[in-house]
């Protein structure tokens, strides 16, 4: 009872940093964040690709050894510390603390995601039509080339001549959503209805966040919810759609050849580092604002779960439709199963609209897409601007200033973002993906974090740590992971991404001119690079010899959970002493 109102004190004296009001509040964010559009449309195409049902093998294994132990890492560190992800680190492992700057760098990058949640919207949009627009060619910006779904079942028939032709759906996603330029060298025009949308779409961000975990907390209710609900009801059904049980073995049949092949592995560990949110820094802030005793052991285990089962039963009603799709074009899954852009907003829309009640179906598909999105994406804008405030406390927690530095932040990137909506935005939206959210930078952070809490701080302590917060102390199993298996596997992947690099092109007919591939790395090196530069600039700059900055540096305190319990001693016993001398 002491320690709770000491805490909140602490709280309202220091701008009152925010907490969450019950534990169901946190479970639903953090489950809204991680269960997001790589569960839907990254997930069930990447087990199609490597394998079928024999990519559950190297999923679930890597799912054991990384991405649980990681979980619990990175969740761990925030509810400890009760700091962003750059601040949490001059706690533990002050010589880390660019692993911090470089996930604040990677949370400029990933706000262009938001260009998904544009799209989606817009789609909703013309959903509501009389006729859906992809579905035919008689529109304006159709070519002669367009072959809408009343030619599609003759395509076996006549596959010659119909080698150069076009879906009405890519005709409406290429030319008149996108309306694609010739590359990233013509920008072109904005497009005013998608820059609308991307209006809207920021608007709803800063109002979720405004106020901190207490306004984005009560929208989780329904944006983490809503995506179930729609799930739920497509899976259904897709499994009674004809052809549904063909797309469903294209999806699970297990082909065990592919597990000889390493590229199926580093795909396996990428997914689990993108749906899982580790590495992003997201998992820290949003366990900071838990309690201090709140179980983040027990939570792991059933988030990850979560996660994973939800990426599994997404597989069904991608596959169901795909399948579905398949036979009413005669033609195998293979020739429509796609993954990313090309499945959300060509096939899968293809698809509703061949069913039975097109426009229902169409709109329950992008709305689950639209609040997937949206969760993640004021998620991500949120965990930026609570570490930054945390950088600065005296500066933003002040009445007002939060609301004012939310303000600035989303107008600012609506502006920026006015390049994604550009008729070469897609060539942006693709480069930034491709380098700026890459795979690599998981990896490098993956590595450091270990290297910083396993080796440098001490995996002991970070049990330590679990266990007084939790009241278990998590098996030895954890910190073999986070001090052995984690790195290596890191380490190799690393390597391995290196060695297999390859320019970016889309569609193997638009190639990336040097310059942009140029760009490319910088954005990437622009994140990794804040780790070696911060520990060097803090070895620099620290008094004493190497040996004592470096003991200084990577574990200031020796104990933290014996520093924690004594400061919490001498604030009882000042406590006591202060109501002992009022009466």
């Amino acid at each position: 009872m002491n320690r709770e109102r000491r805490r909140g004190e602490n709280q309202r004296g220091d701008g009152d940093r925010g907490q969450w009001a019950s534990k169901t509040e946190y479970i639903l964010v953090v489950a809204g964040n991680v269960v997001g559009l790589g569960n839907v449309w990254r997930f069930p195409y990447l087990c199609y690709k490597n394998g079928g049902g024999a990519f559950l093998v190297p999923y679930g294994l890597l799912a054991v050894v990384v991405g649980i132990p990681l979980f619990l890492l990175e969740s761990s560190v925030g509810q400890y510390t009760q700091e962003g992800f750059i601040t949490c680190w001059s706690k533990l492992c002050p010589l880390a603390q660019g692993i911090g700057y470089g996930h604040c760098v990677m949370k400029l990058y990933d706000f262009s995601y938001i260009i998904i949640q544009v799209w989606a919207v817009f789609y909703l949009v013309f959903s509501f039509r009389s006729q859906l627009p992809w579905a035919t060619c008689n529109n304006t910006w159709n070519t002669a080339n367009c072959m809408s779904l009343q030619m599609s079942p003759n395509l076996t028939a006549n596959q010659p001549m119909l080698t150069n032709t076009t879906s009405a759906a890519t005709e409406f996603w290429e030319r008149r959503v996108l309306a694609m330029s010739a590359g990233i060298e013509e920008l072109g025009s904005v497009r005013w209805e998608l820059a609308l949308c991307l209006l809207a779409c920021w608007v709803f961000t800063y109002f979720s966040i405004w106020k901190g975990v207490r306004s984005s907390a009560k929208v989780a209710y329904f944006t983490a919810t809503f995506p179930y609900v729609m799930l739920l009801i497509l899976l259904i059904r897709g499994l009674t759609l004809p052809g549904a049980w063909e797309g469903i073995y294209y999806y699970l049949y297990p082909d065990l050849n592919g597990l000889a092949n390493l590229e199926v592995w580093i795909e396996a560990g990428s997914q689990i580092c993108y749906s899982y949110s580790l590495t992003s820094g997201t998992l820290c802030v949003l366990s900071s604002y838990n309690e201090y005793k709140n179980n983040c052991y027990r939570d792991c285990l059933w988030l990850c779960l979560l996660n994973s089962a939800t990426s599994f039963v997404a597989g069904f009603v991608v596959f169901s439709v795909l399948g579905f799709m398949a036979q009413k074009q005669g033609v195998t899954v293979d020739t429509v199963a796609e993954s990313g852009p090309g499945l959300a907003f060509i096939a899968y829309p293809q698809a509703t609209a061949m069913m039975p009640f097109p426009h229902f179906w169409t709109v329950c598909f992008f709305l689950m897409l639209i609040f997937l999105s949206v969760d993640t994406d004021f998620v991500t804008v949120e965990c930026f601007i609570a570490s930054i405030r945390d950088l600065f406390p005296k500066l933003f927690r002040k009445p007002g200033r939060r609301e004012i530095f939310v303000l600035i932040i989303c107008s600012s990137f609506f502006l920026i973002h006015l390049t994604l909506v550009t008729e070469g935005g897609i060539y942006i939206f693709q480069l930034i993906d491709y380098y700026g959210c890459t795979r690599y930078f998981h990896y490098v952070m993956a590595l450091s974090e270990c290297l910083a809490l396993a080796w440098a701080f001490g995996a002991d302590c970070v049990i330590n740590i679990i266990e007084d917060m939790t009241g278990q102390r998590p098996s030895v199993y954890f910190k073999v992971c986070w001090r052995y298996i984690i790195p290596l596997l890191s380490l190799i992947s690393i390597i391995l991404y290196l060695v297999d690099y390859t320019h970016l092109r889309i569609n193997d007919r638009y190639v990336y001119p040097s310059w942009a591939n140029a760009l490319g790395w910088t954005m990437l090196l622009s994140s990794v690079v804040m780790v070696p530069l911060w520990a060097a600039g803090q070895m620099c700059l620290t008094a004493g010899t190497f040996r004592q900055r470096l003991s200084i540096l990577r574990h200031p305190v020796e104990d933290p959970v014996s520093q924690r319990r004594k400061m919490e001693e001498d604030g009882m016993h000042v406590e006591l002493r202060t109501s002992a001398e009022t009466t």
